[in-house]
């Protein structure tokens, strides 16, 4: 038989952006507004793909402090769910424990066919359709916010006969997937001590990112419904995933959007600039393709300014890049908002100069020099090609840029007694 079912998690509903109000009280207010906006999309998704179940793994909610207008939000969807005959099942993260001083859940008559499970000790819960056993999804919640048990390791290893599709849900750090995005590693576990409870499926939930790590069996995670700010985590798309299941197993994993308001960092290189309109026409320009590709969405940027330049010495005699972002606002649609403009700039390099100087700086230029022979990188060690990652085919035009930029980092970093 096949089904669909909801894989979503970390929505932090009514999670504000915060320092987003001071700037623009219309923005904060939609922001706070978009993690909900989330969960209706998730609900409507549901019910468009006649979804058998929902899974909610962990962080539903953002803290105490904003808590009951969530609360009181996530119980209607569920009761929209359950009216159309779509069960639910909620597992609670380190964003909102059952148990300990972050327990502060006001909502105890939850929608039939909702299941919220308990902490610390893992429960199966069968799922039936027309009489006919679809699954069994076993999840547990956390007791307190720092958990540090390995959970994996309390469900129940399952033998696979009968019992349908068989679903872990978990709020946890799976090794090597949770430091690198800047997670702190509660219910810390590995693959392989997921793998050891033979389940055909699991729902995770804590890293902000959507990845599937594992197709045998199937370990996936959704990301968040909603950027929460411009942490390189949660910049980009957002949403949550349908799963097709034919005849037990997993067949599909399909992601889909939720999110209304995107976070990006937009980088412009001020060499590629002639003056300072050039820079703000070069942020702009990279705006207007972001918001071309991610339409229908409001757009939060930071720009980033790198690179050495002429354009430099302009941009630091104000002492501000106000007036750059104060352009760049002017030049932007209606949906796009600009936090603000980061300066990781360096005064162009005198090339000429430094060769004549007869320092290490000079030496460094000569090397570069040879390598380029002509203008191709023939000369470039094999060692250097192999950190590249292509040996041997590399295309000359890619290791000139490279190496150029290597070249004017190396003998900028000796210029200012940089490290």
């Amino acid at each position: 038989m096949r089904f669909k079912f909801v894989h979503a998690a970390d929505l932090h509903l009514d999670s504000p952006f915060v320092g987003v109000g001071a700037l623009d009280n219309a923005l904060g207010d939609r922001l706070r507004d978009a993690s909900l906006q989330a969960l209706d999309r998730i609900v409507a998704k549901a019910i468009d793909v006649d979804a058998a179940f929902v899974v909610f793994a962990g962080d539903l909610y953002d803290g105490p402090s904003r808590g009951i207008r969530a609360q009181i939000r996530f119980r209607d969807a569920l009761a929209r769910l359950s009216a159309k005959g779509i069960r639910s099942f909620v597992a609670h993260g380190n964003h909102d424990p059952e148990l300990g001083s972050w327990s502060w859940a006001t909502i105890r008559d939850w929608p039939e066919g909702v299941t919220v499970f308990e902490a610390r000790t893992p429960e199966s819960i069968p799922v039936e359709r027309h009489g006919e056993r679809l699954a069994t999804v076993h999840g547990v919640s956390y007791g307190a916010r720092e958990e540090r048990e390995n959970l994996a390791l309390r469900f129940p290893v399952v033998n696979g006969a009968g019992g349908g599709l068989h679903v872990g849900v978990l709020h946890c750090a799976v090794e090597g997937e949770s430091g690198q995005f800047g997670h702190e590693t509660y219910s810390p576990c590995t693959l392989e001590d997921l793998r050891s409870r033979n389940m055909g499926y699991w729902a995770l939930g804590h890293v902000h990112r959507h990845k599937v790590l594992a197709r045998d069996p199937w370990v996936v995670y959704p990301g968040n419904t909603q950027g929460r700010g411009l942490a390189a985590v949660e910049r980009g798309r957002k949403g949550a995933v349908v799963v097709e299941v034919a005849d037990g197993k997993v067949v599909a994993v399909a992601p889909f959007e939720t999110d209304s308001a995107r976070f990006f960092e937009v980088e412009v290189d001020i060499a590629k600039a002639a003056d300072v309109a050039g820079v703000a026409d070069l942020l702009g320009g990279r705006a207007e393709a972001i918001a071309q590709e991610h339409e229908g969405v409001a757009l939060v940027l930071r720009g980033r300014l790198t690179g050495r330049g002429e354009v430099y010495a302009d941009l630091h005699r104000e002492k501000s890049l106000e007036p750059v972002l104060a352009a760049v606002r002017d030049l932007s649609g209606p949906n796009v908002y600009w936090l603000d403009i980061e300066d990781a700039t360096a005064p162009a390099l005198d090339l000429a100069k430094i060769r004549e100087a007869g320092d290490l700086r000079s030496a460094v230029l000569e090397t570069w020099d040879a390598w380029r022979n002509g203008g191709e990188m023939t000369q470039v060690p094999d060692w250097i090609r192999e950190d590249l990652g292509r040996p041997g085919e590399i295309p000359a035009a890619l290791l000139d840029e490279l190496l150029r930029e290597a070249m004017h980092d190396v003998v900028g970093r000796l210029s200012t007694g940089e490290r």
